[in-house]
């Protein structure tokens, strides 16, 4: 699997592995090619999900004044949870970081941008939270940075403060592109972010009301 996982974050690259123990030989060697790099990492993540829309967004970009590559993959599914991997320099960064930070701006800044100028917002309407445009979300995020550094006692977590801004421009503004170039998919994303947001302020307004009542109860008491 670590095999698999570093081919997917090497686009191009391919990988091999010889197992001496495999008394067979058709069972010692092992090959993984990916030419489509972390796009094709997100349709392998999401092969057994059912998705919103049929093509991952894409988006990569390098800065030259900090050598810093960035990649980013995600395509949104019909389930509730997200599924969002980053890296650094191929390291699974498991606590995130400001990569991760720079990602979550960005979707939130986007797709808010986008829900506003195409009506699925109305102007009293409260803004999406970035949990409401992460919600059925499979993301891979995988920075290649000259000098990391970690925080933590584990060391799973991007501290680079210059990563988040980085980060943020180049998906920001693939994304935005992609929203406008596809505007199908668009609206099959803006509406499964729309009804994780009305579920989210119906909970809240259920826990409200049931707290309010749970008051009522207590102050009648003889």
């Amino acid at each position: 699997d670590r095999l698999r996982q570093l081919a997917f974050l090497n686009k191009g690259i391919r990988l091999s592995l010889t197992d001496l123990r495999q008394e067979e030989e058709d069972k010692r060697n092992v090959s993984f090619l990916f030419e489509g790099g972390v796009r094709e990492y997100v349709e392998y993540l999401n092969k057994n999900a059912t998705v919103v829309h049929p093509d991952v967004i894409y988006s990569e970009g390098y800065e030259k004044l900090t050598h810093i590559q960035v990649e980013v993959a995600c395509q949104y599914n019909t389930g509730y949870q997200p599924s969002i991997y980053t890296f650094c320099n191929n390291i699974n960064t498991g606590d995130g970081g400001t990569h991760l930070e720079g990602f979550n701006l960005a979707l939130n800044r986007v797709i808010n941008k986008y829900a506003r100028a195409n009506n699925f917002l109305k102007e009293k309407d409260e803004n999406l939270s970035t949990d409401d445009c992460k919600e059925g979300l499979t993301a891979v995020i995988s920075v290649k940075h000259p000098d990391p550094q970690y925080e933590g006692q584990t060391k799973t977590k991007l501290g680079n403060s210059e990563v988040r801004k980085i980060v943020s421009d180049i998906f920001g503004t693939q994304l935005e592109r992609f929203l406008m170039e596809n505007p199908d998919q668009a609206k099959a994303i803006i509406e499964k972010v729309m009804i994780a947001s009305q579920a989210r302020i119906a909970a809240k307004k259920a826990r409200e009301s049931t707290r309010r009542k749970s008051a009522l109860e207590i102050s009648s008491l003889p």
